[in-house]
Parts: C-alpha cells; sequence; structure tokens
C-alpha cells in the first residue's frame, strides 16, 4: 500500500498565482504546515508556481506528503513540480480533477481565479448530485470570498440552489477549516 493510499489526503484548490495580498501565501504555507502536522497529505493541482508552489514547498518542508496531478498541457509550459512525492502526469483538465477527487477525503479552497472556482463549484455539484460525500470547506482569506459568499445568498434566496448552499463549508482561518473537514 503506498502512502497516498494508506493516509488522508486533502484536495487544495488555489492560484498559479501570488495575489495582491501577502496574506494569501502565508495562508497557503500555514496550510502546508499544518497539513503536514496532522499527518494528512496534500493533493493539488501539481504547480510550482502562486499559491499552489507556496502550499506545497511548505507541506514538503514540513515533512509532509505533496501529491501533485497536472495535465501535459501545463508540464509543457514547465510549471510542474518536480520535487514533490509524487507527480501524476495527465492528458486532460477533465482527468486531472476526476483523479484529485478520487484520492481525497475532502476538498479545501483557497483564493484563486477562474481555475479554482471550476474546481470548487464542481466538486459542489458532484456533492449535490450525490456522487460524494466528502466536506468542501471554502478557506475565505481576508474576505477574498465575501462578495461571492452574498451571491451565494441571492441565488438560495431566489430558489436556485434549493437549500444546497449548507454543503459549502466556510473558515477564516487554517485551524477552523482542518477541524470542518472532520479529518483532525
Amino acid at each position: 500500500m503506498t502512502e497516498s493510499v494508506s493516509k488522508k489526503n486533502i484536495a487544495v484548490f488555489c492560484a498559479a498565482a501570488e495575489g495582491a495580498r501577502p496574506e494569501y501565501r502565508a495562508v497557503a504555507e500555514e496550510l502546508g504546515r499544518a497539513l503536514a502536522a496532522h499527518n494528512l497529505g496534500l493533493i493539488y493541482g501539481g504547480a510550482k508556481v502562486g499559491l499552489m508552489g507556496a502550499v506545497a514547498d511548505a507541506t514538503l518542508a514540513a515533512g509532509g506528503h505533496v501529491i501533485g496531478v497536472i495535465p501535459h498541457v501545463l508540464v509543457d509550459l514547465e510549471v510542474a513540480h518536480e520535487g514533490i512525492s509524487e507527480l501524476h502526469v495527465v492528458d486532460t483538465m477533465h482527468t486531472r480533477k476526476a483523479l484529485m477527487g478520487e484520492k481525497a477525503s475532502a476538498f479545501l479552497v483557497l483564493p484563486g481565479g477562474f481555475g479554482t472556482f471550476e474546481e470548487l463549484f464542481e466538486v459542489l455539484a458532484w456533492q449535490t448530485l450525490k456522487l460524494h460525500e466528502k466536506p468542501i470547506v471554502l478557506l475565505n482569506v481576508a474576505g477574498f470570498y465575501d462578495t461571492m459568499l452574498q451571491f451565494l445568498d441571492v441565488c438560495e434566496r431566489e430558489g436556485m440552489l434549493r437549500g444546497n448552499l449548507k454543503r459549502l463549508l466556510v473558515a477564516t482561518t487554517v485551524d477552523e477549516a482542518l477541524a470542518l473537514t472532520g479529518l483532525v
């Protein structure tokens, strides 16, 4: 049995960019250290740049296990993190998300852009369709997701989410986010 199968992994969705605020990177690094401290594996998009690289490097530096899943197109752009515990190179973004979802015990979302939003909403849709029952936690660093959460409240109020908004758990600290996963 490989280490990634024998331990719990948290899939972390986040930006390949640093973002405008230093606290985004600081929280990514804090999360990486906390994952290692709790013996939780990190599964993420496999890049060495941005918040993705920060959470991976911090997990590794603290002695943790890191699984990256990256499509060929991004390897070809030279953003793959070659120094992680496991790097799975896949054909498509769809394959990437499916493998991450399969290996994850929970999902945790840091600040990000379109790719992060798409990953978040896909795992929420999967959960709504009862394709999985894994916790999905949004780590709302420095209020990054405040306006999105307000919009989701509108969607709920207008009958578009039909009670499903409760599926998205929201935290403001790393400790709170990990507690909401139910894995610590």
